[in-house]
This record gives structure tokens, sequence and C-alpha cells, in this order.
């Protein structure tokens, strides 16, 4: 029988209270905020369609030395109405993942007994977290339906030869979890297909999160405003050599963010007063920062091996603000998208340079309306009531499927 209320979800990943959130950014080396941005916009997307939450949370860290903290408690928490436990772990090479699945299969366990759950999303490719749903949730009737936001065992250039060795047993390990799964929830096609290929899947490639902004004061300058990764991978630099060559004493180039290129920027800003020293903000006061810009700008190259599995959570958030802006084509951006954006072609130095100048040299009333038309867009088609109910009705659809697959494998045959 299909089930006719809403699906009990619980989500397994890494949503985290904002005070937690807040101390993992003031001594990681990571910058974990567009993942918390996510896991919380799924929460209200699922709740705005009726389906009760409960979390089970990890800590979003770098393993150490990037994070210097190595034990990680357990605990519990309550935000937005929601419920969560936090999972303890080791944050070292090898044992972080061990004993996340120790975590999870302790925690967890105790969860799905205490509470009634159809479904188990589990955010990203963690393999701690898929293999705990595919063992041990699965077994009690939990729908396991994974959230791919990104392709696992993405590689980094200071991996070591042990790191690299790692990450492709861990790649082994996702793929045949994936492959055990109800479902997945894919930002774009490409992940479903490389990485879950035949299972059933939802595109969403993100969630409209940002409220009604009130911008940060006038300004007398026309700002050029990215914000995100500071790195060469994200074209940083290539933005930086595009801004240069454009003309006009009252533009302002404005980086927001952390990453390698934070040193380079401070002395690019040294030698253009046009260009501002880098800086990390709170997501409260970067939105407005983002709403009174003249361009945004998203400068990722499209030749990289991962952004075919791409689509930058930035490209929405920008949208939303109002702003007119200027994106690479990647591939994994939606055609419906291509009206509010302005795409550098090719994705070089020039080639931005010469889309930043285009939206420059828009009339004002031209610039509105595409700035507005963006945010009508994003705001009304990928809101979370819209992306709840999308979530909604393909896991009722998993939850229902299953369900009535295993009733007519309990009905004996009727012999006539």
């Amino acid at each position: 029988m299909a089930v006719r209320r809403s699906p009990r979800v619980g989500l397994l990943g890494f949503t985290v209270p904002d005070e937690l959130l807040a101390e993992i950014i003031a001594r990681d080396t990571i910058l974990p905020t567009q993942t918390h941005t996510f896991a919380w916009g799924l929460v209200r997307s699922l709740r705005a369609a009726g389906c009760p939450v409960h979390l089970l949370s990890a800590a979003p860290v770098s393993s150490w030395p990037g994070n210097r903290q190595i034990r990680f408690r357990a605990g519990r928490f309550r935000q937005d109405g929601v419920d969560g436990d936090l999972l303890p772990f080791v944050n070292l090479l090898g044992l972080k993942h061990l004993t996340r699945f120790v975590a999870a299969w302790r925690v967890g366990s105790r969860v799905l007994r205490e509470r009634e759950t159809d479904v188990l999303l589990v955010h990203g490719v963690h393999s701690p977290f898929l293999w705990f749903g595919v063992l041990r949730a699965r077994r009690r009737g939990v729908r396991v339906v994974p959230v791919l936001t990104d392709p696992p065992g993405v590689a980094l250039p200071t991996d070591g030869r042990l790191v690299r060795l790692l990450r492709g047993l861990d790649v082994a390990l996702v793929r045949a979890a994936l492959a055990r799964c109800s479902g997945v929830i894919a930002l774009t096609a490409a992940l479903a297909d490389d990485f879950a290929p035949g299972r059933p899947r939802l595109v969403m490639e993100g969630i409209c999160a940002v409220d009604d902004l009130l911008p940060a004061g006038p300004t007398n300058t026309r700002d050029i405003v990215y914000a995100g990764g500071l790195s060469r991978a994200y074209g940083v630099d290539r933005l930086v050599e595009a801004f240069r060559a454009l003309p006009g004493d009252d533009l302002r180039l404005c980086v927001y963010g952390r990453g390698e290129l934070e040193g380079w920027l401070r002395d690019q800003a040294a030698l253009d007063r046009r260009i501002r020293p880098p800086q990390l903000l709170p997501r409260g006061e970067l939105l407005p920062r983002l709403s009174r810009a003249r361009v945004l700008v998203n400068p990722r190259p499209v030749d990289q091996d991962f952004v075919r599995w791409s689509f930058p959570s930035k490209i929405i958030e920008y949208l939303a603000t109002g702003v007119p802006v200027v994106s690479t084509r990647l591939p994994g951006i939606p055609p419906d998208y291509t009206p509010w954006l302005s795409y550098a072609e090719p994705d070089t130095a020039e080639g931005l340079r010469t889309a930043i100048e285009q939206v420059l040299g828009l009339s004002e009333h031209a610039a509105r309306e595409l700035g507005v038309g963006g945010a009508r867009f994003v705001r009304e088609t990928r809101n979370p009531t819209a992306q709840g109910h999308r979530m909604h009705d393909f896991l009722a659809g998993l939850v229902g499927s299953t369900a009535a697959a295993d009733s007519a494998a309990l009905t004996p045959d009727r012999v006539g």
C-alpha cells in the first residue's frame, strides 16, 4: 500500500547549529558555509512540505592539522524547531572515517529505534554515513537516499601518495554503497549518471534560501564582487586580471572568502587601489554587500575535470539579490538559467572582462530588469516550498513503491 502521509525523514550529514559553525570557521582552514547553508535549506524545504525531520550530524571540519581539534564530542541540539544529535569522532586521517561510522551506528541505531523513520537522507558522499545507511537503516526497512552535491574522492594539490590511495579506496566504497541505495537526489544529472547509474533520481541543483535584503548603505563606487573560495581552481586570479583591464576610477573589486590566494590578493590590493583586500564576513554581513554590488561574478574555469558535476550554489544566492550576474558557462547550469545570466565566453580573463564590461554598459533600467528577473526566477522556482514539494513527492514515491513491492512479495500466488 502506498504511504499517504508525508515521509518521516532522518538527515544524516553535517547540519550543525549556527554557533558551532562560527567556531569551525574561526579555527579551520576550510570554509563550510555553503555546506551549512545547503543543509539547513534541505531541512527548511522538507518541513515546508510537511515532512518531519530529525538530524544526525558531524562537525564539517578538515582533518588535523587543518583543524587542530582532535576529539569532537557527542551532544544534542535544537535549532529552528528541529532536534539533532551530534556524532562524536576522532579528527585524524583514517580514524576520522572509522569513528564516524561507529558513532553513526551507535547513535543512529538508537534514533531509528526511538523515532519512526521512512527515509534516511545522507548529505554528501561520505562513505561512513552511506555504509551505515546500507548496513543498518536499510535492513530496518528505511529507504536510504543520498544527496549528491559533489563527486567522491576529489584530489587536492596538497594530497600525498597515502592520501590519494585512501581517496581511491573511498571512491570504490562510495560507488558500492550508492548501488545499494533506494534513489538519489543530485545537484546535476552528471552526478547521478556517473555515480548512481540506474538508481531513481531527482535532479535539484539548489535551494534559494535568501530572504529580502537591505543593502549595506549607499556607495559612490561601482562594485564588482566575488564571494567564495579564494583559489585558482575557482578562477579568482583570472577575475583579478580581467578587472585590471577595465577602465574607471570608480570601479572596485571586492572579494569575500578564504583560500590559497589571500596573501596574493592583499599584494594586488597594495598595487591597485581599486582592488579591496579580501575579507571573510558572516553571512548576515555578506549578503547586504552582495546586494549593493553592480555586478556579481562566478569566474570558475570550465576546463577542470570536476566542473561537469558541479553547480555552484553561489549562482542561486547571487541571482536572489537582484544584481546582474556574470558567470562562465558551466555544464551543470540548467538551461532555464540562461536568460538571467551573462556568460563569459570564453572563460578566460579576456572573456570575463568583456562580459563584465557589457553588464556595466547596460542602462540603469536594463540592469534593474535583468536583476529583478533573475531574482524572481530563483525565488519563485527554487524557494524552499517549491523544492520541498519536489523532494516530498520523490521520497513518497520511493516509500510507496517499495511498500507496494514488499506487500506484493508477501501475498501468496492465487491458484485457479
